[in-house]
């Protein structure tokens, strides 16, 4: 295990090298901080230009730039913003809990709703509770997740004033950015469940167990779903990282104060070193979520620690 951890650290340090270099050579591409940060300023010449991106130390080659970067993230120094000079750190740090509590409770309230409605069509396979999950997960994949917010905010903040219609307050605010994001993903994951359920009540132990006279659901829930948990938590665990990455549309509609609204001004105002940062934050957090999956096959598998 000690060996596997650390060779997937090392195949770690050469994608955030790839991500962090690709990113940073992007980004310098969408235009020049300086003619931002000098709007309002009325007549700037070009001396001006000059002395705000060495303030800023853009005069500097790219390379030489990105390997100060490199040097910074290496001690936990993120650099700092353009706008105001607050450390990128402690923007990433105030913004990060926020992501992580909204992604992680989106895909609770889809695990929970998945499983037992996959394994109830797998059950039910041809019958007509099969067919009725199957098309409203059709219909839930059919929903763009940016207008099932809005029409969410519509109907109860609006309509009813029954919820926040943004922002992050309390335990009422989780409730539409968390069901948005849930209803979305259990439309995906109903079928994954379903799918890999029904190749495994064709298995013989199945039958086996239920030769036994172990109560359907033992049968399903301990020994089928156990069997079956492996190309889930794949899923599950990959989808939490890109429910990171991808959760900037929902934060923008419910002005959740996260990682994606705060990439999203920093690609408005050209905040190199915040956006910068924010990448790097959830590169580390992704690659992170993937060892932590690989490491979920031993303890569900016994055959895989034995691999």
């Amino acid at each position: 295990m000690a060996r596997f951890l650390l060779y997937r650290i090392f195949q770690a340090f050469f994608v955030i090298i790839a991500v962090t270099l690709i990113v940073s050579f992007a980004i310098r591409l969408t235009g020049d901080p300086a003619l931002m940060l000098s709007q309002g300023a009325g007549s700037v010449t070009e001396e001006d230009l000059a002395n705000i991106r060495e303030a800023l130390g853009l005069n500097q080659p790219f390379l030489a730039q990105y390997m100060d970067f490199l040097k910074g993230l290496l001690v936990g120094d993120l650099g700092k913003s353009f706008m105001g000079g607050i450390s990128v750190t402690e923007l990433v740090a105030r913004a990060l809990p926020a992501t992580l509590a909204l992604a992680f409770t989106s895909l609770i309230v889809s695990i929970v709703i998945s499983i037992p409605l996959g394994i109830k069509a797998a059950t039910s396979r041809g019958r007509w509770p099969d067919q009725v999950i199957r098309i409203l997960s059709l219909v839930g994949l059919s929903f763009p997740n940016f207008w099932l917010a809005i029409m969410l905010v519509l109907l109860f903040s609006i309509t009813m004033s029954w919820l926040p219609p943004s922002g992050m307050e309390g335990f009422e605010s989780f409730i539409m950015p968390a069901a948005t994001m849930g209803i979305i993903l259990t439309a995906t994951n109903v079928r994954l469940v379903r799918t890999t359920m029904l190749e495994t009540l064709n298995a013989q132990f199945v039958m086996v167990a239920r030769a036994k006279g172990l109560s359907e659901n033992v049968v399903l829930y301990k020994h089928a779903l156990r069997n079956c948990s492996i190309p889930l938590i794949t899923y599950f665990g990959l989808q939490f990282g890109g429910l990171l990455g991808g959760i900037v549309v929902i934060e923008r509609v419910f002005n959740w104060p996260g990682l994606g609204t705060l990439a999203f001004d920093a690609v408005a105002a050209r905040d190199y070193p915040v956006l910068q940062g924010v990448i790097t934050v959830l590169s580390l957090l992704i690659i992170s979520i993937n060892l932590i999956v690989d490491i979920a096959y031993g303890l569900v598998d016994p055959r895989m620690r034995k691999g």
